[in-house]
């Protein structure tokens, strides 16, 4: 049997890595005492997966793991068990039963929405937000992106799904491509857009959070993005 568990990091957490992340889980399950199941062999280890690992620094309220277990209780019970021994910045959101045929939480990855926000020093002194429009309206977003085999030349404009900025908070919306073919981060376009603008993002200047992390039941030509916590249930 398989769980999806939605959980949230904030405050001095951001700054704790992916696999430190992992390893603190594979020991919450154990004070849980959550029935986890493991691995055969001579090197049993927790059946556990993580959706999109979320950068260092970034908060999120929309973090996903699957876990394998060989007893259930109830969702809420579940819930309650791993939030008591959660520590201050890390707290379970939810937790679904998935059905048989469920993918697993990192191939359902499609895409992932973002609020950025400006530290109090940095942000822009003019009227940065003006040209959203025109930015999006070219016909190529031509850019350079770096992956593990190297830098390659990509077109942007198809993984940006929306991008918006609310001018009384301040805020920027971006919903992009996250999946393992994308996999686009919004640092990155924010850096892009200013270049288009004709400014230059310094290092520090945006607050990144992690709103939710979609999986897509529509087709590639009509995407429909629901969260990756949608296809399972309560239990």
């Amino acid at each position: 049997m398989k769980l999806r568990i939605k959980f949230s990091k904030c405050g001095p957490m951001v700054f704790i890595g992916h696999l430190d992340m992992m390893r603190y889980f594979q020991k919450a399950m154990r004070r849980a005492e959550v029935d986890i199941s493991y691995s055969s062999g001579f090197s049993p280890h927790q059946i556990m997966s993580f959706a999109a690992p979320l950068g260092v620094g970034i908060a999120s309220k929309g973090e996903y793991m699957d876990i394998g277990v060989d007893s259930l209780t109830t969702s809420a019970q579940v819930k309650d068990a791993l939030n008591r021994v959660m520590v201050e910045g890390v707290k379970i959101e939810s937790v679904k039963l998935l059905p048989e045929n469920a993918e697993n939480a990192m191939s359902s990855v499609a895409a992932a929405k973002y609020t950025i926000s400006f530290r109090e020093a940095y942000a822009p002194d003019f009227d940065l937000f003006g040209q959203i429009d025109d930015y999006l309206a070219q016909k190529e977003i031509r850019v350079v992106k770096e992956t593990k085999k190297g830098s390659k030349e990509i077109d942007l404009k198809p993984h940006i799904y929306e991008f918006s900025f609310d001018n009384e908070k301040q805020e920027v919306s971006l919903l992009v491509d996250a999946s393992s073919s994308g996999n686009i981060k919004p640092v990155f376009v924010m850096e892009d857009y200013y270049r288009f603008c004709g400014r230059v993002a310094g290092e520090f200047d945006f607050i990144v959070t992690r709103e939710d992390t979609f999986t897509n039941i529509g087709t590639d030509e009509k995407p429909d993005f629901v969260p990756l916590d949608y296809v399972g249930e309560d239990y």
